[in-house]
């Protein structure tokens, strides 16, 4: 969870308060935008967001494995050889746990729950807190629109390009950045799932999973986006009845 800030990161930073640089699609400074601290500059909380990580990855779990017990297990219903007279050992079924070919004592069951539970008030402020961080460590940017009239990998591999030409990291092959967009839109979303090493989401579906995921998280339009975050702020407060 420990997120590192090397030199090149640092650019990033903030330097005015609250007060972030926006980058269009090339890559290169086309503004500046104000974010809400109360998204953006809240403490670390480790206990908190390891408590959510861990109960949504239960969640999220499927069991596959599956086992049978003796009483599953096909056949195995005629006692193998009566119980007296042959000098070999009691055996009552040829499915017994024991046996070559039995049932299996307590083995991987599909039927069982790994479910944990975590109220919405707790994922809400894993997540603004999971933010806070990916800010502080200078692993958000904010980029001026991400929109494309129709799906063309070539355009998203443009912008890929130029954001790992000005962020170290960006370019890996695996869990390199995590897009954020204020409102689905198939044409951006189609163009970016060509590529293995960035997801693309939807600003409203952020989680501390997927934020803490990726090594960068680019965030489109942001006066929309913070608009949605906002929102979950207000969410957030009312549920702590402030």
């Amino acid at each position: 969870m420990e997120q590192k800030t090397t030199k090149k990161e640092k650019n990033t930073l903030p330097s005015n308060g609250m007060e972030s640089k926006v980058y269009n699609i090339q890559g290169k400074e086309a503004g500046k935008v104000t974010l809400p601290e109360n998204v953006f500059g809240l403490p670390w909380n480790a206990d908190l967001v390891h408590q959510v990580v861990t109960s949504m990855q239960a969640n999220a779990r499927q069991p596959w494995a599956h086992t049978k017990t003796r009483g599953e297990v096909r056949g195995g219903g005629r006692k193998p050889w009566q119980q007296k007279g042959t000098g070999r050992a009691r055996h009552g079924s040829s499915r017994s746990p024991i046996w070559v070919g039995g049932g299996v004592t307590h083995g991987p069951r599909k039927d069982k729950s790994y479910a944990k539970t975590i109220t919405q008030q707790m994922r809400q402020k894993a997540l603004l807190v999971t933010l806070s961080r990916k800010y502080k460590d200078g692993e958000i940017i904010f980029v001026d629109t991400l929109e494309m009239k129709e799906p063309k990998a070539k355009v998203a591999k443009g912008v890929i390009s130029a954001l790992a030409h000005e962020f170290s990291g960006f370019g890996k092959q695996k869990n390199a950045a995590l897009i954020a967009l204020p409102a689905a839109h198939k044409p951006t979303m189609k163009s970016f799932g060509n590529f293995g090493n960035v997801e693309v989401i939807e600003v409203r579906n952020l989680n501390p999973v997927s934020v803490m995921s990726a090594k960068y998280l680019v965030i489109a339009d942001p006066k929309a986006a913070l608009e949605t975050l906002g929102k979950k702020r207000v969410a957030l407060r009312k549920s702590q009845g402030k």
